[in-house]
């Protein structure tokens, strides 16, 4: 009699694990200085660099701010509007609903937006609900690159393994600021936590099986190359702040110097700029005081008074909007946007010129960004469901248009593609270009569908009197159900 032992879990990082894991936490160390360095512009914390020339010591410790990169990177994040997920081919989307609500996607999308314009990439974990019952939607949550890395595959254009370094959760028993290791592997989870002896325990194997890393990376600027990302505030978008941010410490250290007057005396004495008991005033008291009321002196002269030119900051103000048209360029904003303003304002034609080159872009991150909660929808029904979802199957993401059309232009262009035939007057899809939302669209549906319902059920009513009048029987009239003046 033979008996066969189960295999359990190891309770340790095997020998290939722990390699992945420390190949993977150097890579996310090597990334995090230039990940912090792009926060901090984003936040107007970076430290800008002093040359030692115009500033003098006293003034520092004065830190002036520019929020251009804030600007720029939100000016784009704000055309981005996840609004909806469902199926190609028009069946009904309620599960990816579902599933979307539960995890609360809708606001989450944002914050995974701006965190791949500011980071140049961000990540989708998919993992089980984890409250114990089958009936828990999965999970999907939006991880900082701060915390997050990921092995690519470039030939096979899917994650091979990935790594969190983040708090212990909840569920493990662990300190405050205790920190915990989350690696994804194609056929299982694995959680771990230091041990006292220096290494990794583990506290969690969650045997997917699913043969695939359920994490997606949304990556901002790709190239073949690059298949990590880049982030919005370039090296050239850093270098303009950091010049900006300079004529602003200009203009306030101008402010202190030249902020009164600067005063010449010709032929005053020395009494002048004493006391009665002979101490010397400060600086301050002479220039308020008796300078304004000099005596003679004792040849019967009066002193020469006079004043330097006030210093002009414009020539300063028009180098930093010199830098503002820059800028604008970099970041694909219009001028306006960044403070910058002329003369003759610009009409609206040239303002939405200017938003054609930041429209386009967001065109394109929706396309990038679409594919990555798509692969992300289909991870997390796969958790689901246990099996991967049907090919055949597509799912798409539904966007609100970044271009941002007034509404009158919306429904005229829409009214008149109706007209021409092109679209049906009663399709979702002349809804959706007539600019409602989803829950709007829904709405509609919904009352089109009782509408259709009262119309249909009004009809057969009539036909059902008409034969029961052939038998000499008469049933009451659609009028007078409705409650017409004959009504029962």
């Amino acid at each position: 009699m033979t008996l066969s032992i189960p295999e359990l879990p190891l309770l340790t990082l095997s020998d290939d694990e722990l390699a992945l894991v420390n190949v993977l936490r150097a890579d996310m160390l090597r990334d995090r200085y230039a990940l912090m360095l792009r926060d901090a512009y984003f936040n107007g914390e970076q430290l800008i660099r002093d040359l030692g020339i115009s500033i003098p010591p006293q003034l520092r410790g004065l830190h002036t701010v520019i929020g251009w990169p804030r600007v720029g990177v939100e000016s784009l994040e704000e055309r981005l509007d996840l609004e909806a997920f469902r199926w190609a081919d028009g069946s009904d989307s309620s599960e990816l609903a579902e599933i979307a609500e539960a995890n609360d996607l809708f606001d989450e999308s944002s914050l995974a937006h701006l965190d791949a314009f500011v980071y140049g990439r961000e990540y989708l974990a998919v993992g089980s609900g984890g409250c114990g019952t089958d009936e828990c939607p999965p999970l999907i949550t939006a991880e900082s690159p701060l915390d997050m890395t990921l092995m690519w595959d470039a030939r096979l254009r899917m994650g091979t393994a990935a790594l969190r370094e983040c708090a212990a959760d909840s569920f493990v028993e662990a300190g405050p600021e205790e920190r915990m290791l989350v690696l994804y592997l194609p056929d299982q989870t694995v959680m771990a936590m230091p041990s006292a002896s220096g290494g990794w325990e583990v506290v969690d194997r969650d045997m997917h099986g699913l043969g695939v890393v359920p994490v997606v990376r949304l990556a901002n600027r790709q190239r073949t190359a690059d298949r990590v990302g880049k982030s919005e505030i370039t090296p050239e978008v850093m270098s303009i702040t950091d010049a900006a941010c300079r004529r602003l410490s200009g203009i306030e250290v101008a402010a202190e110097f030249f902020g009164a007057p600067q005063r010449y005396i010709l032929g005053a004495s020395e009494s002048a700029f004493q006391d009665a008991d002979g101490t010397a005033k400060s600086a301050w008291e002479t220039y308020i005081g008796r300078v304004l009321a000099l005596e003679r002196d004792e040849d019967g002269n009066v002193p020469d008074v006079g004043q330097f030119a006030a210093h002009d900051p414009t020539g300063m103000t028009k180098i930093v909007d010199l830098y503002a048209r820059i800028m604008a360029s970099q970041m694909s904003v219009a001028p306006h946007v960044l403070g910058y303003s002329s003369d003759n304002p610009a009409s609206a034609d040239a303002i939405r010129f200017a938003d054609n080159r930041q429209v386009k872009k967001a065109e394109r991150r929706i396309r990038r960004f679409g594919a990555g909660w798509q692969q992300a929808m289909r991870l997390a029904l796969w958790v689901r469901d246990g099996e991967p979802p049907d090919k055949a199957r597509r799912i798409e993401t539904v966007w609100r248009n970044p271009a941002t059309p007034t509404v009158a232009a919306q429904v005229d262009a829409t009214v008149k593609l109706v007209q021409a035939g092109v679209l049906p007057a009663d399709s979702d899809v002349t809804l959706e270009m007539a600019g409602f939302t989803e829950p709007q669209r829904q709405r509609i549906g919904a009352d089109r569908r009782r509408s259709s319902a009262a119309v249909s059920g009004g009809g057969l009513l009539d036909r059902l009197a008409a034969v029961n009048e052939q038998r000499g029987e008469r049933l009451p009239s659609v009028a007078e159900v409705s409650g017409g003046d004959d009504g029962l």
